[in-house]
């Protein structure tokens, strides 16, 4: 059964070089979360043009995504550390479809719309040696992660099971849409 791991929310607002500040720093909230039109209630969406709005309301992440750039990087990847708000086990998010819904609890539901494109912040956020080629090696590996756009707003909870409402026939799959940042 899919399940959602954690919400996870800004948990401090960071410099970021070149782009004023970043809310990628994201850490699971203790309980339930309220979702609302423009995301998860606690969070921050610094550059709605590029990382928010409506179409990119909530980002998910799999525990098992995760789990392979733990073995990558040689270092724990814990909820939220991608700049996820939800952290899902059980899910197969990137064989995900555009359309597809997910029914996360008993109310809330949410659209997959795009596959996050990494960029320049997240490649800062990896740091280290790992910073440099970051964006092509992500992509690369095709464990992108959907944007979704909230439908019915309630509260959340990790321990919530996910329920996957199938996109309609011939809805393109997240990685059929995906083309690497250049």
């Amino acid at each position: 059964m899919p399940r959602l791991l954690a919400v996870c929310v800004v948990h401090e607002l960071r410099p970021d070089s070149g782009n004023g500040v970043t809310a990628i720093d994201k850490r699971p909230a203790p309980g339930p979360v309220r979702i609302r039109a423009f995301g998860a209630y606690g969070d921050v969406q610094a550059d709605r043009k590029h990382h928010g709005g409506l179409d990119k309301a909530l980002y998910a992440y799999s525990q098992e995504d995760a789990e392979f750039w733990e073995g990558e990087l040689g270092r724990a990847v814990p909820p939220g550390f991608f700049g996820e708000n939800l952290r899902t086990e059980g899910l197969d998010v990137n064989a995900a479809r555009i359309g597809e819904r997910w029914r996360i609890g008993s109310r809330v539901e949410v659209e997959v719309t795009m596959p996050r494109t990494p960029c320049g912040t997240f490649a800062r956020r990896i740091g280290g040696s790992h910073q440099r080629g970051w964006v092509k090696r992500f992509s690369a590996e095709r464990r992108l992660g959907p944007y979704l756009r909230v439908i019915r707003t309630g509260t959340i909870q990790a321990g919530d099971e996910i329920t996957v409402i199938p996109a309609p026939d011939g809805a393109p799959g997240l990685l059929d849409v995906y083309r690497d940042p250049e």
